[in-house]
């Protein structure tokens, strides 16, 4: 039997149901108590009432044996229609699988030790017009599971527990980070200069004030505001979108976690990213290891450091003092088929980055010594203004975190500002953040900042393999909407 005939049978009985006067979606939820709290403390004999979807319907005789589930757990329904009144009874013929109901009853534990409860009272809460797949596990196109990712949820289980252990992780990051003093905040997600980060922004257009904005591409030139207003410690988990590639380690709408710390530098942000990621990795696995499609990753302290500026000379023959032109021409004598005359701080970035992933060790490792013409916002190091006190945490050849000694000279920020857009033209051209500027004017204190990618945290601790698998929705291509029936 195909979707729509089923379909079609479900819509006979709810049309029925409507024609006995049976409220099919009704106003308003009995008093219930959850399925976890019944089964975490089952007291036989005990009256409850409780609300959940059906996922299981078996019937002997005059008796149905029904599989009960929320959000909490699952639990036995004894339905006999001697118990639960001639009315009630009528009812049972129209339920399906994936149905919405209420049962009330006493619970009480079969002859197997299963706990079941004895209904002597149910309602309909809401009609499911659609069966839920039957052998959702064998299902090829990946691609099905994430448009339809409630139908996901609701037939596997160990996809629940990816968002469950997600949600496990956002809030250790928070108790970690409160615990030290570091004062959550909101900033702007609609910025009218693209700016604290390098990538291409999306566009939009506010009619009020007939201006042009752009999504952020990150919250750093906002949270630093902060540091200059006397906030020492804030952070933000924020939602950053780059309109760029798509790939199992990239979503144009992606979730980071920022933090900006007033006197401290680069070394305090090494210290704080191997102490927050090892709090959380006890707190949700409850040691400090994990596995990562394979690969055994051991997180002791501390990490081990390689220098960007040794690996780049050593893989492609790039120096700190390369122009982007230079530094082009010698990618194009590795091989790398680039037919561009110029290349961008972030496309020569990418490019280095993705042909030293493939080297790197499983294990925790900090990339220092970037160049500083490829960081615009990061302090120089004292003893060589071509090296920048920067790093970037690579775990399992995966990027997580990048961090650096804040730049405050406001002299020095807008030259780089102005070196960075003097040769952009066309869509590439964008405006000096001349706010951001006049903040800095007015003095920010030395300071560290961390970035940290959620998604690919969370990918890490859940070993999973595509950050696809770690966003409820992610953005896919769209779909022809199927044909009404």
């Amino acid at each position: 039997m195909d979707i729509n005939e089923i379909r079609q049978q479900r819509i006979v009985k709810l049309e029925a149901l409507g024609a006995k006067n049976v409220p099919i979606y009704p106003a308003g939820v009995p008093l219930h108590t959850t399925i976890g709290e019944v089964l975490s403390s089952f007291e036989e004999g005990k009256k409850v009432t409780l609300c959940g979807r059906l996922m299981a319907n078996r019937g002997h005789g005059k008796i149905n044996f029904m599989d009960l589930r929320d959000a909490t757990g699952k639990i036995q329904l004894y339905v006999k229609r001697d118990i639960i009144g001639v009315d009630n009874a009528a009812l049972l013929e129209h339920l399906d699988i994936a149905d919405i109901i209420s049962a009330s009853g006493e619970l009480f534990k079969t002859h197997t030790g299963e706990f079941t409860l004895k209904v002597d009272d149910f309602s309909i809460l809401a009609k499911a017009l659609r069966p839920l797949p039957e052998k959702w596990h064998g299902l090829k196109d990946v691609e099905l599971r994430y448009r339809q990712r409630y139908l996901d949820l609701l037939t596997n289980e160990e996809v629940k527990k990816v968002f469950l252990l997600r949600a496990k992780i956002v809030r250790s990051i928070r108790s970690f980070l409160d615990e030290r003093g570091f004062l959550e905040v909101e900033t702007p997600m609609m910025h009218d200069i693209a700016g604290g980060a390098a990538g291409r922004p999306f566009k939009t257009f506010h009619n009020e004030y007939s201006m042009d904005l752009f999504l952020r591409i990150a919250p750093e030139l906002y949270l630093k505001r902060l540091l200059v207003g006397g906030l020492d410690r804030v952070y933000e988990i924020n939602r950053s979108f780059r309109n760029e590639g798509v790939s199992t380690r990239h979503n144009p709408e992606f979730t980071m976690l920022e933090v900006y710390q007033a006197y401290t530098d680069c070394e305090g942000m090494i210290n704080l990213t191997q102490d927050l990621i090892c709090h959380i990795t006890r707190e949700v696995l409850g040691k400090e290891e994990l596995t990562f499609q394979g690969k055994t990753i051991d997180l002791k302290t501390p990490w081990n450091r390689q220098s960007f500026a040794t690996l780049v000379q050593d893989k492609f023959g790039i120096a700190p003092a390369d122009d982007p032109l230079q530094m082009l021409k010698k990618l194009q004598a590795k091989g790398y088929a680039l037919d561009k005359n110029r290349l961008s701080r972030s496309q020569i970035n990418k490019i280095v980055e993705d042909g030293l992933e493939q080297d790197l060790q499983a294990n925790p490792i900090f990339i220092t010594d970037y160049f500083t013409s490829l960081c615009p916002l990061a302090k120089v190091k004292k003893d060589n203004p071509l090296i920048s006190e920067r790093f970037e945490l690579y775990v399992a050849g995966m990027e997580i975190a990048n961090a650096y000694s804040e730049l405050n000279d406001p002299l020095e920020q807008r030259r780089r500002f102005e070196e960075e857009i003097k040769d952009l033209t066309g869509e590439e051209k964008k405006n000096i953040d001349n706010d951001y500027l006049l903040a800095l004017e007015h003095g920010m204190p030395p300071a560290g900042g961390l970035g940290i990618g959620i998604d690919r945290l969370v990918m890490l601790l859940a070993d999973q393999p595509s950050i696809r698998d770690v966003i409820l929705f992610p953005l896919l291509r769209l779909q022809q909407e199927e044909e009404k029936a």
